[in-house]
């Protein structure tokens, strides 16, 4: 039998493939309906485990095995998802605990930001609130939730990521901490200086204080100099240190704004290893609201520690033609080797295709949280 007798037969079997597909999936739609009707949960857990067991039965050797167990995961899989469909076609798409709005009522808020004068976090708040904005800053990322927490504050600036050091861990766990909620992001542009007393000379310094990032970003400058690194909780509170402490062998790196701030020189400007870096802050509220308007939602998941978990539950952002922009990780505290997965993914909470994709998300991950749409 030669290659293109063989393709003939591989062709027919796939048809009769594609005919017996079809007919299990509209048998899935009757299921559906059934469960629509019983209120009957979709995902069952035990009775897809005892099927995938009898179908691996039928095989004859492992590889077919393995390979039967993934198609009919597959197949289980694709009929969830018409299932979900088949619910929220039938007004059953399960409420979401949060509310739009048109805009945020920012007019009179209270807004927290970590750090001192002249950091970052304050010129991202200015930038989103407005120069004029009622503020205070706290000492510490968990100070500034618990203010929200608490009522002393609306809204809280916090930072979450940088385009070149990565994210910052303890903002994603303090969101699955505390039951506080992301309304919006401002990116504010990055350009380190090398501040210090006015009429300081480069040969004087022996120490510099930053933020481990702020450190971190400007390696390749403060590899050119033997420089003791010592990190601070903000890169504003390394400027008000330098300051105060009027040592001229100190100097910090922060923020022009910052120099400003606190009176200091300017040694060099940009001095953070790529042009391009940013810094990505988020508004934080402990309202459950979303603007209309929102195009971005972020969620925290744990799901089952087993092969295959997070693959089949990222085919809900497929199956929903949802586009997903980021998925972070982060240890889940006394579960070794174990993690929370942090996703970000385009979308509004009033999309249908946004609401199938959280129910099936919820009903198969171990826990789910949404932590915003802004």
């Amino acid at each position: 039998m030669d290659l293109s007798q063989l393709r003939q037969q591989i062709d027919t079997i796939d048809r009769q493939i594609v005919n017996l597909y079809e007919e299990r999936m509209d048998v899935s739609r009757q299921v559906a309906e059934y469960k629509i009707e019983t209120g009957k949960k979709v995902f069952d857990k035990q009775r897809e485990q005892e099927k995938i067991a009898g179908v691996k039965a039928l095989t004859h050797n492992d590889f077919n095995s393995h390979g039967v167990e993934e198609l009919f995961e597959q197949i289980m899989s694709m009929s969830r998802k018409l299932q979900y469909q088949l619910l929220a076609a039938h007004g059953s798409e399960g409420r979401l605990p949060f509310i739009g709005v048109e805009e945020l009522e920012t007019d009179c808020a209270r807004v927290v930001y970590q750090g001192a004068e002249g950091s970052y976090s304050q010129a991202a708040m200015r930038r989103f609130f407005g120069e004029n904005v009622n503020a205070f800053h706290v000492e510490t990322f968990r100070d500034a939730m618990s203010a929200i927490d608490e009522g002393s504050a609306d809204f809280a600036v916090l930072p979450i990521e940088n385009s070149t050091a990565g994210i910052v861990n303890e903002i994603y766990d303090l969101l699955v901490e505390f039951e506080n909620y992301i309304v919006g992001e401002q990116v504010i542009p990055i350009e380190h200086c090398l501040l210090a007393l006015p009429g300081t000379k480069m040969e004087e310094i022996k120490r510099v204080y930053s933020h481990p990032q702020s450190l971190m970003q400007s390696a390749r400058y403060l590899a050119e100099h033997d420089w003791q690194q010592i990190s601070m909780q903000n890169n504003a509170f390394a400027a008000l240190k330098v300051a105060k402490e009027k040592d001229k062998t100190q100097a910090a790196i922060a923020s022009e704004y910052a120099g400003e701030t606190y009176g200091l020189e300017i040694l060099k400007k940009g001095i953070n290893d790529s042009d391009s870096n940013s810094t990505r802050f988020i508004i934080v509220t402990n309202q459950k609201i979303f603007r209309k308007n929102a195009n971005k939602i972020s969620l925290c998941l744990e799901i089952p520690h087993e092969s295959g978990s997070l693959y089949h539950i990222l085919s809900h952002f497929i199956y929903n033609n949802l586009n997903m922009t980021k998925i972070e990780s982060r240890p889940i505290p006394d579960r070794n080797w174990e993690y929370r997965f942090f996703i970000d993914f385009e979308g509004n909470l009033a999309d249908s295709a946004v609401k199938n994709a959280l129910r099936g998300l919820r009903e198969e991950a171990r826990s789910m949280k949404i932590l915003g749409n802004y």
